[in-house]
This record gives C-alpha cells, sequence and structure tokens, in this order.
C-alpha cells in the first residue's frame, strides 16, 4: 500500500512481532498461546529480599513486562516502559529533570501536554517554552534539557521534521522526545531518525478499542530507561495487569487497522476537499496539505486523522454538525475502530490559552475527525447529511 506510492517502505515482520514478540508459549508451563493473565499484586519470595523475578506487582509484572518489550521491538527500540496514562509517560519524562532546568515544546500539542508543562510543571521549577518548530532551535538556553515535538501535530496537523530537530539537539545536546501517537510505530519508527524518547497514548491506535487508557515510553538509551524505570516504581504511574493484557490482544491486529484506517481516511478527506462548504482539509496523505512530500519522506503511510475548517463557519455551525451526526460519534479521544468527532477548541485544546489557540489556528470552525474502520459508504453518508445541516 504504501511503498508504491512515495512512501518510505511498509516496516518487514511488523505484524509478526507484533503477534509473537515476547510470547513464545513455551516460556510458560501451561504452553498457551495466549500469555496468561497475571493479577496477583505480590509475590512469593524464597528469603527476605531474595525473590525469583517478581516482587511486587508496581515495580513489576509478567503481562506488563511482555508488553513493554513487544512495543519496544515495534519501535524498533531496545526499552519500553509502559505508563498509567499518555500523560503519565509524559510526567515520567518531565520527573527527570529539576528545578531550573528548561524544556523545549512545540507550540501545536495536545491540549493535556500543553496544561502539564504549562500549569504543573511550573510548579516544581521547570520552565518550558511554547514555539513555532522552525524556532525551536533559538529557544535552546543554557539550561535547556528536553526539547519535546508530536510528529504529526494535534489538532493541526503539521509534520514536523523528525531529523532536523534530532540534529539540532544533538547539537546542543539535549533530549528529544517526539510524542508518535498519531502516526503510530506502524507508519515510523522516530527512534530511527535520532530521537532519544518515543511516546505513544497506547488509548489510542496502539491499543484501538477505546476501552483502556495508557501510555508508553520507548528509548534505546540504557540510562534513560533505568532513570524512567526508577520513576516508573517511585511515582507509581503503572497500568493494570489486565489492561496490559488487553492491549498485547489489541496490537496483534496493530497492522490490519491501521492499513484500513489509512484507507478510510484519504476516501473521506477526498469527499471533503470537494464540498462546497468545507473551506480547508488538512490530511498529510493528500496532495493538498502543505507538507505532504516531506510527511512521504518520514512515513510508509497515514493514520486516520483529518482536520477541516467551515467556510465561513461560527461555533453554531460546528455545534449543529457534530450534532447532526450519526455513525461518527461526538466524544474526545481518537485512534479507536469506531469513527470520532470532536471540537478542540472547546474540547481537547479548552485549557490551551484563548491567545495560543488564536495563533494556532484553533478556531470554532475547526472539526477534528478520527476516521475508523466503518464501511467507507457508511462514513462518506453521515458526514453528508451532517454538512446538509451546516
Amino acid at each position: 500500500m504504501s511503498g508504491e506510492k512515495g512512501y518510505l517502505p511498509e516496516p518487514k515482520g511488523f505484524a509478526t512481532a507484533a503477534i509473537h514478540a515476547f510470547q513464545d508459549p513455551e516460556q510458560w508451563s501451561s504452553m498457551s498461546v495466549v500469555a496468561p493473565m497475571v493479577a496477583s499484586t505480590t509475590f512469593k519470595q524464597y528469603g527476605p529480599a531474595n525473590f525469583k523475578k517478581y516482587e511486587y506487582g508496581r515495580s513489576g509484572n509478567p503481562n506488563r513486562d511482555i508488553l513493554e518489550n513487544c512495543l519496544a521491538t515495534l519501535d524498533n527500540a531496545k526499552y519500553g516502559l509502559c505508563w498509567a496514562s499518555g500523560l503519565g509517560a509524559a510526567t515520567g519524562i518531565a520527573s527527570l529533570f529539576k528545578a531550573g532546568d528548561h524544556i523545549v515544546c512545540g507550540d501545536d500539542v495536545y491540549g493535556g501536554t500543553n496544561q502539564l508543562f504549562n500549569e504543573v510543571c511550573t510548579k516544581f521549577g521547570l520552565e518550558t517554552s511554547f514555539v513555532h518548530e522552525t524556532k525551536i532551535e533559538s529557544a535552546i538556553k543554557k539550561n535547556t534539557k528536553l526539547i519535546w515535538i508530536e510528529s504529526l501535530t494535534n489538532p493541526t496537523l503539521k509534520v514536523i521534521d523528525i531529523p532536523a530537530i534530532a540534529a539540532i539537539a544533538r547539537k546542543h545536546k539535549v533530549l528529544l522526545a517526539v510524542d508518535n501517537t498519531f502516526v503510530t510505530p506502524y507508519f515510523q519508527r522516530p527512534i530511527d531518525f535520532g530521537a532519544d524518547l518515543v511516546v505513544h497514548s497506547i488509548t489510542k491506535y496502539i491499543n484501538g478499542h477505546s476501552d483502556v487508557i495508557m501510555g508508553v515510553v520507548i528509548t534505546n538509551n540504557k540510562d534513560l530507561y533505568d532513570r524512567l524505570k526508577f520513576l516508573q516504581n517511585s511515582m507509581g504511574i503503572v497500568p493494570a495487569p489486565f489492561d496490559c493484557y488487553q492491549v498485547t490482544r489489541s496490537i496483534k491486529t496493530l497492522a490490519l487497522r491501521m492499513k484500513q484506517h489509512m484507507k478510510n481516511s484519504l476516501e473521506v478527506a477526498k469527499f471533503l476537499e470537494t464540498h462546497p462548504k468545507v473551506e480547508k482539509v488538512l490530511h498529510p496523505g493528500r496532495p493538498f496539505h502543505p507538507q505532504h512530500e516531506l510527511y512521504k519522506k518520514l512515513t510508509s503511510g497515514c493514520s486516520g486523522m483529518i482536520t477541516l475548517y467551515f467556510k465561513n463557519g461560527t461555533l453554531e455551525h460546528s455545534q449543529r454538525f457534530l450534532s447532526s451526526l450519526k455513525v461518527f460519534t461526538l466524544a474526545e479521544s481518537l485512534g479507536g475502530v469506531e469513527s470520532l468527532a470532536e471540537l478542540p477548541a472547546v474540547m481537547s485544546h479548552a485549557g490551551v490559552p484563548e491567545d495560543q489557540r488564536k495563533v494556532l489556528n484553533i478556531t470554532d470552525n475547526l472539526i477534528r475527525l478520527s476516521v475508523g474502520v466503518e464501511d467507507i459508504e457508511d462514513l462518506i453518508s453521515d458526514l453528508q447529511q451532517a454538512l446538509e445541516k451546516v
């Protein structure tokens, strides 16, 4: 699907690894094809502080180990650490630093990330500068420790040149963290482009069924892994064993799901581009996206994310459109098998300061769609009837 259209080649062995990596049935006595679920919060020890592998559920669990190792493999990396949410993963990374340290963050990021850095981390003495991706290098200070970017920004879908930012990070000896939630490891692996840390909100595409909240940090750096492992245990921002069990099951179909998300979202984007009530459609897989060629150089395909602007649209128009949808569900989040639609200005990005939303063009007529894997005819028909009511 991807390579022949000018993208990078699809990752070889991805689907096989998602199904089998660290899940060989011969490693457990039952020989079960599906990894057993271990709910125990504690583990018997041979003697005081003399245990086989696990001592306490917060410190480690077999199901979490399987998932973390499998996810690291899918991202072409050595180490993975799962957290209780995507923001939990971001909190863990922020906790690597101390009062007086500085973070440079892309200006167009998830509203929760903005709030974490802007309103929470500041209370602990961390300073964050939110800047356009072209201003990242000029924003670096002597006390800068981290650059944080999103590979495909939320919600305006700007494509970030990860290799270029990685070169800046290396030049100034600062860490680079890439939130790759919107693109997924199936279509892009930022570690390959020089990222030190990769973050995914597992809640979204990786789990893909809107029934688990979780995050992951991926790295090849053993020192970073050890420090984050300590923080994961000390802060207790860990996922439950059953959630890890569910995600391990979900990622077995990640490759299949992402192919269908891509196929459906491209068809939806084509439809919206020709609709008279739509002013602009942003989809990195379409030629009309201003960074389409850059996107193809960095990925092997695209997910189901689309941003659209109504022509002469107001908040009332957006509300009318969203309340008229029948197959698309009006809800926050994204990346599930079901199609979702939301109004970032008053939903996912309501916590972003209003003046910053204006600069980013997160307006009342901006709609974010997460195109699912339903029948494409039903999705387009639903959008058509809702647009007629705008």
